[in-house]
C-alpha cells in the first residue's frame, strides 16, 4: 500500500510563516514509519519538509540529533524551522544523489564511496556518546525478539522462545561497549547522501542511541536494501580495524550484532507487511538471510546458531510472504 503523499492540512501555513510563502510542495519519500518527505520550492530556494506527525511520531529526538552532530561537524541537514507540536520540520535539502544509486551508476565508484562511509564512522566513534538513552542488554533482546514474534509466526513456525532469549543471552555480552558512542542505527547507503560541498550527508538518525561502535558498521556493510559482497564487508572492516585499533573482541561484536540486527529486521520487515500492508518489505528477506547466515558461522554465534538449527529449517528462511501460512 502506496503511503499517501498529500502534503499535511498544516504545511502552507507553517511554510508561510518561515517565509516560504506560495512555495511548491511536491512528494519526495516515504520510510517504513509515518514520517514523509516533501520538496519545498520557491524560485531558486530549495528545502525538505520533514512530516513526522504525532501521535505516531515525534520530530524532537531527529531535531536534538541533528543539533549534536552539526555541533561536531558531521554533515546533518541543517534545521531552517520545527513544529513540534504539529511535527513539522523544514530541513536544508542535501540534494538527489545517494550513496545508493551513485553506487548502481558507476560501481567502479563503490570502493571509495564505502571507505569514505567507514572514515564517517571512524570519526563519529572519536566522540563519547551523546546524551542518548543506552543500547543496552535489554534493548538488544527486545529487538531481537521480534524474529520470533513476527517472522516464525507468518511461516507456520511454533519455536522455543525462551531458548531463544537463553541463546541471545549467552552471547549478547560481547556486543556491550565498555565506552559507548553514538549509534545512528539506520547508517546504509539509502540514508548516505553525496553533497555538492563534499563529505556524506547524513539522514535517518532520529532512533540514536548510545551503544557499541560495530552496529553501525553492520548497518552499512550487511545493508538490507542491497547487495553488499564478503569481500568488500571484509575490506571495509578491515579498514575501520586499522584506523581504531580495534582487536578480535570488536570482530566478534560485529558478528553478533549482524545476527542480532538481521534478525531483528527480518521481523520488522515481516511485522511490515503483515500489520502494516507493505509487502514489498518481504522481498527483501532472503538478502537479510543471506547475511544472517554469514554472522551464525563465527564462533561466538554458536548458542545462537544452534537454536536456528533446531528450530527454524533452511526451508523456512527467506520470503515471508512467499511461505506464509493463514
Amino acid at each position: 500500500m502506496a503511503p499517501d503523499m498529500t502534503p499535511p492540512p498544516g504545511a502552507t501555513a507553517f511554510l508561510a510563516v518561515h517565509g516560504w510563502v506560495g512555495a511548491a510542495v511536491h512528494p519526495l519519500a516515504g520510510d517504513a514509519s509515518f514520517r514523509r518527505y516533501f520538496r519545498v520550492e520557491a524560485g531558486e530556494r530549495r528545502a525538505v519538509l520533514m512530516d513526522a506527525p504525532p501521535p505516531h511520531e515525534d520530530p524532537r529526538p531527529f531535531l536534538a540529533v541533528a543539533s549534536w552532530l552539526t555541533e561536531r561537524g558531521f554533515r546533518a541537514p541543517a534545521i531552517l524551522a520545527a513544529d513540534a507540536a504539529q511535527g513539522l520540520v523544514l530541513l536544508e535539502d542535501l540534494g538527489d544523489e545517494r550513496m545508493r544509486e551513485a553506487i548502481d551508476a558507476a560501481p567502479d565508484r563503490a570502493s571509495a564511496l564505502y571507505e569514505g562511509a567507514v572514515d564517517t564512522l571512524v570519526a563519529l566513534a572519536k566522540h563519547p556518546a551523546g546524551p542518548f538513552a543506552p543500547y543496552d542488554r535489554d534493548v538488544l533482546q527486545r529487538e531481537a525478539g521480534l524474529f520470533v514474534d513476527w517472522y516464525c509466526p507468518a511461516v507456520g513456525l511454533d519455536v522455543d522462545a525462551e531458548g531463544w532469549r537463553a541463546a541471545w543471552d549467552a552471547v549478547l555480552w560481547a556486543a556491550l561497549a565498555d565506552t559507548p558512542v553514538t549509534v545512528l542505527r539506520d547508517y546504509h547507503a539509502e540514508n548516505l547522501m553525496l553533497t555538492a560541498g563534499g563529505g556524506l550527508g547524513l539522514l535517518d538518525f532520529q532512533d540514536a542511541l548510545a551503544g557499541h561502535p560495530a552496529y553501525d558498521l553492520v548497518s552499512l556493510l550487511q545493508d538490507a536494501r542491497r547487495d553488499v559482497d564478503a569481500e568488500t564487508e571484509a575490506v571495509m572492516l578491515a579498514r575501520y580495524r586499522a584506523a581504531t585499533g580495534a582487536g578480535e573482541a570488536f570482530v566478534d561484536a560485529y558478528h553478533v550484532l549482524g545476527a542480532q540486527r538481521n534478525a531483528k529486521i527480518l521481523g520488522i520487515f515481516t511485522r511490515l507487511w503483515k500489520r502494516d500492508g507493505k509487502p514489498r518489505y518481504a522481498a527483501l528477506c532472503p538478502r537479510v538471510w543471506a547475511y544472517l547466515e554469514r554472522d551464525l558461522s563465527y564462533p561466538a554465534l554458536a548458542p545462537v546458531a544452534r537454536w536456528f538449527e533446531e528450530n527454524v529449517p533452511y526451508e523456512r528462511r527467506g520470503d515471508p510472504l512467499a511461505m506464509s501460512v493463514a
